[in-house]
């Protein structure tokens, strides 16, 4: 393969990654919002990937679209809560805070394993180069 491709498809996985770490801290962030502009509850957001070619045979990752997570909100009996419904009934945000954090967990893996495809790429370039003197 050649590194130029490489250096494409690693750039490739660290924007996605990026984006998936950002809305998965919006995430986190609104994990008590029971108030939105939009009305209702915060509703938990994930990123669509999908496989783009770079040539014939390798492909990179491309963000398709941020889609909401059709899971049922969690409702909680709280009557003193100002978002509470007539019977009592707040809905909180479907977002599961450990999940998160394993989602978390998992985009930075995926992060540093495409800084680490870039840096080995780079170094095996720079090697080549020093055998071709």
């Amino acid at each position: 393969m050649e590194p130029y491709i490489a250096f494409k498809v690693a750039a490739a996985g660290l924007m996605v990654q990026r984006l998936r770490m950002n809305i998965i801290s919006s995430n986190i962030a609104n994990v008590e919002t029971t108030r939105t502009p939009s009305g209702g509850p915060y509703r938990r957001k994930d990123l669509v990937v999908m496989a783009v070619p770079v040539n014939k045979d390798i492909y990179a990752v491309a963000p398709v679209s941020i889609i909401n997570d059709p899971r049922p909100f969690k409702v909680v009996y709280d009557p003193s809560h100002p978002d509470a419904d007539k019977d009592g009934y707040v809905r909180f945000p479907n977002v599961k805070p450990m999940e998160e954090m394993v989602n978390m967990i998992s985009a930075l893996r995926a992060y540093e394993a495409n800084i680490a495809v870039i840096n080995n790429t780079k170094e095996m370039s720079l090697k080549t180069l020093e055998l071709l003197r």
